[in-house]
């Protein structure tokens, strides 16, 4: 059996489909991520199994001031995930300054912090736990790509490939990683939560107006 294990950059995959709707005005934030995940899981072979999906994401509590619900959209969103199989684990959000030349101030900013630690922790948790065969990385985030190389140096025997979200394929990542794939635009439309989503405990989540 080939076990698969994705790991879902949350907010490179949110940014991708706020991209394809400004582009071609389809798709979704209601996105069903497992079944996105499980729609894939074909292309390892008749083996392939589908054993864990991880979230990695941060509630973004500093944009309260302008968009007070946006972490309620977002903490709604992960239970619904949850429910489906997924696992999250949240970073956070830190504060920065950052000097601007142009008006010769500091200004603040905020950066999330600690996924991609995240992320690469979990490569290696997987692997060394022997919890999977094949990982699948959503995202096309290059800051990955020291944890990729190493991963493959040190579990041969595993592979290890990044499914690039829309408008995030990344040809560095593809030479280190060959047989990475992009998803189509099509499984963002197909891959969508019930609205409302119902939760297993019979709770109903629907979703946001915005969305």
């Amino acid at each position: 059996m080939n076990r698969v294990s994705f790991l879902i950059d949350g907010f490179n995959l949110y940014h991708s489909v706020v991209d394809l709707r400004r582009i071609h005005k389809t798709g979704s934030k209601w996105l069903d991520i497992y079944q996105l995940c499980n729609s894939y899981v074909y292309l390892f072979g008749k083996e392939a199994k589908l054993d864990s999906v991880h979230y990695f994401s941060a509630l973004a509590h500093h944009l309260l001031p302008s968009d007070p619900e946006m972490v309620t959209r977002h903490r709604q969103f992960i239970r619904c995930l949850k429910d489906t199989g997924i696992i999250p684990q949240l970073a956070k959000f830190k504060k920065k300054f950052v000097f601007c030349e142009n008006c010769n101030h500091k200004n603040k900013r905020h950066e999330e912090k600690e996924t991609d630690v995240a992320i690469a922790a979990k490569i290696f948790e997987l692997f060394h736990k022997d919890q999977a065969d094949t990982i699948i990385l959503v995202t096309g985030d290059t800051d990955l790509k020291p944890a990729v190389l190493t991963a493959k140096e040190l579990y041969p025997n595993k592979t290890i490939l990044f499914g690039f979200p829309f408008k995030r394929k990344n040809t560095e990542l593809s030479k280190i990683a060959p047989g990475s794939f992009q998803i189509k635009q099509k499984m963002y439309e197909n891959c969508i939560l019930s609205d409302p989503y119902i939760l297993k405990n019979g709770k109903e989540i629907p979703k946001p107006k915005e969305w």
